[in-house]
């Protein structure tokens, strides 16, 4: 399959890639020339698409766990069945991790605290937000795709480079 080379050495041109996939999918819109934007397209869409394929994949697991006095107890907990691990894997491999800001006034203690559970946000955020709302709106529509749209801005100051703004729908 044809590919844009964005006139860079192929470890450069995918740390570009690799850093605008997660900013888009992080943000939900990122400004970039119309070359870059086509690929980072590209490359978005297939992984909503994977993620919309296994978000629902899930299996309830019992376990016996002991509690506060040492009693063993049976609890049921809900994990992700061997398909959709496997995609979130392929999604952690694909997708830089990036941090939460910290909210304002918030502590040292409290932004560990709530992020101390989740090590992933960005793959998280394509499960648990992204795919949910993309898999209900292709059901709707009848059709799956067209994540993404492209918004042309005007030539870049400088060297008019054609600019866009790339966003989710």
């Amino acid at each position: 399959m044809a590919y844009n080379k964005l006139s860079r050495p192929s470890d450069q041109r995918k740390a570009i890639l690799r850093s605008q996939v997660t900013a888009l999918l992080w943000k939900g819109k990122i400004v970039t020339t119309k070359a870059r934007a086509k690929e980072v397209q590209r490359i978005a869409e297939k992984q909503i698409t994977k993620a919309i394929s296994q978000h629902k994949n899930t299996v309830n697991v019992t376990k016996s766990v002991k509690d506060e006095k040492g009693n063993v107890v049976e609890q049921e907990f809900v994990v992700d069945a061997p398909a959709k691990l496997a995609v979130r894997r392929q999604l952690i491999a694909e997708l830089y991790n990036v941090r939460p800001e910290k909210l304002e006034k918030e502590s040292k203690s409290q932004y560990k605290q709530r992020t101390k559970e989740n090590r992933f946000p960005v793959v998280e955020k394509l499960f648990r937000e992204l795919a949910p709302r993309y898999a209900t709106r292709a059901e709707a529509l009848g059709q799956g795709g067209g994540y993404t749209r492209i918004i042309k801005m005007g030539p870049r100051r400088g060297d008019a480079a054609e600019m866009v703004v790339l966003e989710l729908v």
